[in-house]
Formats: C-alpha cells, sequence, structure tokens
C-alpha cells in the first residue's frame, strides 16, 4: 500500500502525518504519542503502520514549537543520549556516579553533549505531562475539524512509555476522545478518571515494576467511576517491549499487543 507522508503544522504545533495515498475519503484518525527520545525515526515508522491498517495517524512532534526544538533536544542530540542508554540501562543512567563513569567512557564532547541533552530532558520541565497537554489538545481539534483527510472522524490515541502516560491523561481532558491505549506508560492523577469518556486499554511489561505498582489503583478508579479498562501484563517482558530499536523489544510481545490495539481501533473508531 503506497502511504502519503508529510510534516504538518497546527498553530505552533507540528508533527508527522501519514495516511493511505489513495484512501480517497476522510479517515478515523490515530494519535501516536512519542516516548521520551522524541519524535524519532521509530515513532515515524509506528505512525505508518498504523497508516498501513488504513488510518490517518499524527505523531506529534512534542518538543517543538514553531517548528523548532532546543539544541539539546533535538534528534541527533537525543540519539546519542539514547545511544548510551542502551549500552547502560536506563536505571544505570538514573544514577549520578554510574551516570557519570558511563559519560566518561565517550569522547568529551561526545560526552558533555549527552550529559546536557540529559539534564535537559530529566532534570528540568520537560518531562513534565501537563506541559504537553495543550499540544495534544490542539492535535486532536486539528484532526477532528481543521484536516481535511480527518476532519469529522472519531479520533484515538496511543503513546508508548512518556507518551502512554499521556493517552492517559488525554482521555482525562478530552471528552470526545473515542479509545486511549497505553503502552507501559504512567496512570493519570486518580482524581481525574471521573472525567474520562472512553475505553482505555492497556499493554504493560510483567518486569516493569515501577509502572505497574501504578495499575492496581488505576483500575480500581476506573471501575468505580463506572469506565472500561482492559489491562495485559506480558510475564516477564520488559519495559518499552515494542521498540524494536532497544535491547528491551520482545518481538512476542509487540505482535500479540500490536493485533490487540488494532482490534480496538477497528472497534471503537469506526
Amino acid at each position: 500500500m503506497g502511504l502519503a507522508t508529510t510534516t504538518v503544522r497546527y498553530g505552533e504545533h507540528s508533527g508527522y502525518f501519514a495516511m493511505p495515498e489513495r484512501a480517497g475519503r476522510a479517515l478515523p484518525a490515530i494519535l501516536v504519542i512519542q516516548e521520551a527520545w522524541g519524535l524519532d525515526a521509530h515513532i515515524e515508522d509506528v505512525a505508518r503502520r498504523f497508516a498501513a491498517a488504513g488510518y490517518a495517524v499524527l505523531a506529534p512532534d512534542l518538543f517543538s514549537k514553531g517548528g523548532a526544538r532546543p539544541p539539546a533536544l533535538t534528534r541527533e542530540r537525543l540519539a546519542e543520549l539514547l545511544a548510551t542508554i542502551n549500552r547502560a540501562s536506563l536505571p544505570a543512567m538514573f544514577d549520578e556516579t554510574k551516570r557519570a563513569a558511563e559519560l566518561a567512557k565517550l569522547p568529551p564532547d561526545e560526552g558533555a553533549r549527552v550529559g546536557e541533552t540529559y539534564s535537559v530532558l530529566f532534570g528540568g520541565e520537560t518531562m513534565r505531562q501537563d506541559r504537553h497537554l495543550p499540544g495534544l489538545l490542539a492535535a486532536t481539534k486539528f484532526l477532528r475539524h481543521d484536516h481535511e483527510p480527518t476532519r469529522g472522524q472519531k479520533v484515538g490515541s496511543i503513546g508508548y512509555c512518556m507518551g502512554g502516560g499521556l493517552s492517559a491523561l488525554l482521555a482525562c481532558h478530552d471528552p470526545q476522545l473515542a479509545a486511549a491505549v497505553v503502552y507501559y506508560g504512567s496512570a493519570p492523577p486518580l482524581d481525574l478518571v471521573p472525567k474520562i469518556q472512553c475505553p482505555v486499554f492497556g499493554f504493560y511489561g510483567g518486569a516493569d515494576a515501577r509502572v505497574n505498582a501504578g495499575i492496581p489503583a488505576f483500575a480500581e478508579a476506573m471501575k468505580a467511576a463506572g469506565k472500561r479498562f482492559d489491562s495485559r501484563i506480558y510475564d516477564g517482558v520488559p519495559h518499552a517491549f515494542f521498540n524494536d530499536d532497544r535491547p528491551s523489544y520482545d518481538v512476542g510481545a509487540s505482535r500479540d499487543a500490536f493485533a490487540r490495539t488494532l482490534e480496538v481501533f477497528r472497534a471503537f473508531l469506526s
């Protein structure tokens, strides 16, 4: 299937848009929400996978405003950081002593860049979820009302890691969202759960203790509010199991979760 891909702008925001080039009509839309590593080649590939399944897909560049990112959060800089994390593991990078040891293994200029990118990404405001919520709401409004290929159609969301948490948070603030899918993302504030109007579906790695600790309370809050929350935990599988550019990738969990996700969107975006 041929796909049409382009960069779209909506206000001060921008993103990667993909759809079947011969669709011939407006399509239901999926918002694909990035990991902490930004709108990169992996997320663009995920967007194309959903577009190949017959959807119009927008992957917002959450770190870009007015078409530009801060210097420390460019694609190249984030790729350098992720390469270091893939070698050392994220928990190691969160430890100041271990992080310093890993940075010392790099050439001095690269080590300085990676250290700065780490500090900007994890040490400031970049990872605050509410910081990115206006951009996500602008994206769903753009898809529903302003973008001809999706105007008047249903919109669902899916996110991974940081984006998984944002997919759940978006469901708390967008009453028109048709479905929200969370891949190993944090639960939203429980006091916001009653605002959710759509079903939420979660896919988690069984070895991801930090994220999974929040699942029971979220499930209970959804049940108490009369909302639908379906979750699947893959035994022994790590965090970020869907990212096939990382050592954490698990092909079996990814295949199963992707098939189930397609069924979610078929059921709720039609």
